[in-house]
């Protein structure tokens, strides 16, 4: 049943595949995705949070291209620290110790049962639109071609895929590297990484991802 509905799930997607740290569009648009560390902005002085704000005022403008921010909040499950805990709590051997780890095991178990435990993830997400011409040149090569015609256009579609992929990369460069001047890190989400951040995007109620090629989008091809 969970395979079905990731299944349907996909067939509603713009995404055709993820491969190589690449998010592939129907439409023949690129993503990368860059995760990125936290700043406890409120925590700054006056002049530090001034800085920061020009700093960063200075990054949106030397961008000629768009960027987009999304935090993603999901629950944390904290049931594998608690057994965690438990397991320690049966192997020691100090009674004083033992009522100690019993005491905390409770109240993490109350706290969390009274309060949503949240964990929160930052992402940025570096786009690149290969030329409105390849992507024609593309399809028409596969309604028309013959077969060495298919195989010439596959051919010329991977050298095409490497030669955007590596703008897209400089992109993602550039974005990471400001957000290093902001006391930020970043770094390029892999493969792996991507299918299971978006197979969590849209299955929130699962806690495993599908294997790699399952997130391929064959029925948008």
């Amino acid at each position: 049943m969970a395979l079905q509905n990731a299944s349907a799930s996909q067939s509603f997607l713009p995404i055709r595949e993820i491969r190589d740290s690449v998010v592939v569009l129907v439409d023949g648009g690129m993503r990368m995705v860059l995760m990125a560390s936290s700043l406890n902005f409120a925590l700054k002085s006056q002049d530090e949070q001034m800085a920061l704000l020009i700093q960063f005022q200075n990054f949106v403008n030397a961008l000629d291209f768009h960027v987009e921010f999304f935090i993603q909040s999901r629950r944390l499950d904290i049931q594998p620290y608690l057994r965690i805990l438990e397991d320690r709590m049966k192997e020691q051997t100090n009674d004083l110790v033992k009522i100690q780890t019993k005491e905390y095991l409770d109240f993490v178990k109350n706290f969390t049962e009274s309060t949503n435990v949240m964990s929160k993830s930052f992402f940025v997400v570096v786009p690149y639109s290969p030329p409105i011409v390849e992507i024609q040149r593309g399809v028409f090569g596969k309604l028309f071609g013959g077969r060495s015609k298919k195989t010439e256009m596959e051919s010329a579609a991977a050298d095409s895929f490497e030669k955007h992929r590596s703008q897209l990369e400089q992109r993602s460069y550039v974005v990471a590297q400001s957000l290093a001047s902001l006391g930020v890190r970043s770094v390029i989400l892999g493969t792996e990484e991507l299918v299971e951040l978006y197979y969590k995007l849209f299955n929130p109620g699962e806690k495993d991802a599908p294997q790699e090629g399952s997130y391929t989008n064959n029925e948008a091809v």
